[in-house]
């Protein structure tokens, strides 16, 4: 069985740039008939107000599932947080479903998400972009 996908913010910018790869990918698992996660912080930290600059990036988050940041998730994504000395909410949160999903990790920069990795419950694969 294939992993699902789960984007960070790198990946959602790849994807406004019109970047090949990230295309790709997103198709593939739409193909596969898993739809790619965004989570909530991290759509916060790419949308922009849209508009033609991020025509892109609206087309691709049709075929997302944005993650809503709820008080169980916020409690968890805290907690990881704390376990890996890392506050940036949105790749904690990237890697919080992640692990939690035992999804591929679409990311432009692996390094955060590596260190955040190491200490999550659940593995998870890292795809650069």
């Amino acid at each position: 069985m294939t992993a699902g996908l789960t984007y960070d913010t790198g990946a959602l910018l790849a994807a406004e740039r019109n970047v090949r790869e990230v295309w790709l990918a997103h198709r593939a698992s739409l193909e596969a008939g898993r739809m790619p996660v965004v989570p909530a912080p991290v759509l916060a930290e790419a949308w922009r107000g849209g508009g033609p600059r991020q025509a892109n990036l609206a087309r691709f988050l049709q075929g997302c599932r944005i993650e809503s940041l709820d008080t169980r998730r916020a409690r968890a994504v805290g907690v990881l947080a704390g376990r890996s000395g890392h506050y940036d909410i949105a790749d904690v949160a990237v890697v919080e479903g992640a692990a939690r999903r035992r999804d591929r990790v679409i990311t432009s920069d692996p390094g955060d998400i590596t260190l955040i990795a190491a200490v999550a419950d659940g593995e998870i694969w890292i795809d650069v972009v």
